[in-house]
């Protein structure tokens, strides 16, 4: 039997996953969680086998789940699972340590594939993840500026995104500002732009996120 915990902000998300999966004799929905620091606690008392991560929440965001969660338990297989499909998101949530990729579009059985496969140590790409990853191999052109930037500067850039202050963004992932300032200025250089506002511009011209989307309360969401 396949334990897999919920980890999604959005209540009829983690119900309607749940739903998807529960009628299902190999997999165990043995839990839900609303926040990556909630998921980060029950992962110690469930112990799944498999955590669904979604990569944009409030608070600690599924990039900082993933890579603390590769650290402290390396068992724990991670399947991001979200709306952001467009490159280099996918490649570098992997080389974060995710071991999958699903897009919320997915239906039961892609999840289920995906999740049995986790399971057993092998990769899974949604079809639609892998056709794009390999057009954009193919075609240097079509290759993202996002590309030159590292792991740690792509969360804090979507973080910025979003709306997040420094202030914020330092407390949330237990850096210093002039850390993560010192991310954005190097973020800035290596893009060619100035400040936030071009930042979010180009994110959204190369489909990186959908639209600036300020920082959820976690008393609303």
């Amino acid at each position: 039997m396949i334990k897999v915990l919920i980890v999604d902000d959005h209540a009829l998300v983690r119900m309607g996953i749940r739903r998807l999966l529960e009628d299902l004799p190999d997999i165990d929905v043995v839990g839900d969680a609303a926040s990556g620091e909630e998921a980060l606690k029950l992962v110690k008392t469930l112990k799944p086998d498999v955590v669904l991560l979604d990569m944009k929440m409030p608070g600690i965001d599924g990039w900082e789940v993933t890579r603390r969660l590769v650290k402290s338990h390396p068992n724990i297989k991670v399947i991001a699972v979200t709306a952001m499909a467009s490159a280099p998101l996918p490649n570098r949530i992997l080389q974060l340590g995710a071991m999958g990729y699903l897009t919320k579009e997915s239906g039961a059985g892609e999840m289920a594939e995906a999740i049995r496969k986790v399971a057993r140590g092998e990769k899974y790409l949604s079809a639609e993840i892998a056709q794009k990853m390999a057009f954009n191999s193919l075609e240097p052109s079509s290759a993202s500026p996002f590309d030159a930037l590292s792991e740690r500067e792509m969360q804090v850039m979507l973080m910025v995104t979003r709306g997040m202050s420094v202030q914020e963004i330092s407390e949330r992932l237990y850096l210093t500002t002039k850390t993560i300032n010192g991310y954005r200025y190097r973020m800035f250089e290596k893009l060619g732009i100035k400040n936030d506002v071009e930042l979010t511009y180009l994110a959204i011209k190369h489909k990186v996120i959908d639209q600036p989307s300020p920082e959820i309360d976690e008393d609303n969401a």
